[in-house]
């Protein structure tokens, strides 16, 4: 009797788990690259103040 490894033990189980956990990969790096956008985003607005803060000799 060969030993069952649950849902891993067939191929449509294992192509079940590999296509989860592509799933939750994109799902977090929609999340990061969100967020890394948002940071890019903010990081342009301040620099761009400072550079006019500086144009006009505030800073």
């Amino acid at each position: 009797v060969p030993l069952q490894a649950g849902i891993l033990a067939t191929p449509t189980g294992q192509l079940l788990v590999a296509r989860v956990a592509v799933a939750v990969v994109i799902v977090l790096g929609k999340f990061v690259l969100k967020l890394a956008w948002r940071l890019v985003t903010i990081g342009i607005v301040v620099v761009a103040v400072l550079y006019l803060l500086s144009t006009l000799g505030v800073v």
